[in-house]
């Protein structure tokens, strides 16, 4: 086989491997526990530095790499920012926001990440109980955040799609 041969293979097999962590990453969005973005940001970002080390990056894949990233940082901040919409819409204080998203890291890190999925609405529940001392409510503020929850995923999940074409732009063009 002569060494273009082998060039060629080593792209295809680069391409396949960043595609592979690109979709594990858009179909791990779905478990909300998955850092999907990050895993997709970091499987464009060893695509960059071995195009980079072969001398194939131009200014354009710098721009597109550039456009990812800027997608990965604000996927992974919006999510939060869904969820607080939707509970300040319910008129719930900062505190109990404050107190759900505690009790959500602070079980995370004790326990595994699932535990800490339950905690955050749980410990919003628990805050707006105690606020309130009115259940019914209570629930109802803790549905706004699940709500606000599903559409960050779907949010997250439409950032990932678009870092996947982005990143096709990049490889195939």
């Amino acid at each position: 086989m002569d060494p273009s041969s082998w060039k060629f293979a080593g792209q295809v097999i680069l391409e396949a491997l960043t595609l592979f962590v690109l979709l594990a990453g858009l179909f791990g969005l779905l478990i909300p526990i998955f850092p999907g973005l990050t895993i997709m940001w970091i499987g464009t970002l060893v695509y960059a530095l071995v195009q980079a080390a072969n001398g194939y990056m131009t200014w354009v894949d710098w721009t597109l790499f550039t456009i990812i990233t800027l997608l990965m940082i604000g996927g992974n901040v919006m999510d939060n920012i869904i969820i607080a919409k939707h509970v300040r819409d319910k008129n719930v204080p900062w505190s109990s926001i404050l107190w759900a998203f505690a009790a959500g890291i602070v079980v995370s890190l004790f326990f595994t990440p699932i535990a800490g999925m339950i905690a955050a609405p749980a410990g919003l529940f628990l805050a707006e109980w105690r606020r309130l001392k009115d259940r019914p409510t209570a629930l109802a503020n803790t549905r706004a955040w699940m709500t606000g929850w599903g559409w960050a995923i779907a949010a997250r999940f439409g950032i990932g799609v678009i870092m996947i074409v982005f990143w096709m732009l990049w490889a195939w063009l």
